[in-house]
């Protein structure tokens, strides 16, 4: 079964495309997030802005789906997610806000 997961994907009125997660991300439901960055980035506009902040668990398999895409969007994320970013190295490869 898979772990609850909501992706909507908008663009706001500058233009900024902006990918929200709320829930989980997880092994049961990492292929449909990385789906979703895949088909949000644009690979020769501005960055993806990948909102995290109303994301409560995000494991490994969740990680590794941001790691391709890390020249290519930038991350807003809770204080309970940005200690993980750091550690895992992403934080090095990408920006990551505060939201």
């Amino acid at each position: 079964m898979s772990t609850a997961l909501t992706l909507t994907t908008s663009d706001t009125p500058d233009g900024t495309r902006v990918l929200a997660a709320v829930g989980e991300i997880d092994l049961s439901n990492a292929a449909d997030f990385g789906a979703a960055l895949d088909a949000a980035v644009r690979p020769d506009g501005d960055p993806l802005v990948v909102d995290l902040t109303e994301v409560e668990y995000l494991d490994s398999a969740g990680l590794a789906v941001l790691f391709p895409h890390a020249e290519r969007i930038a991350l807003v994320a809770s204080p309970l997610l940005e200690p993980l970013l750091t550690i895992s190295g992403l934080a090095d490869l990408t920006t990551v806000r505060s939201g």
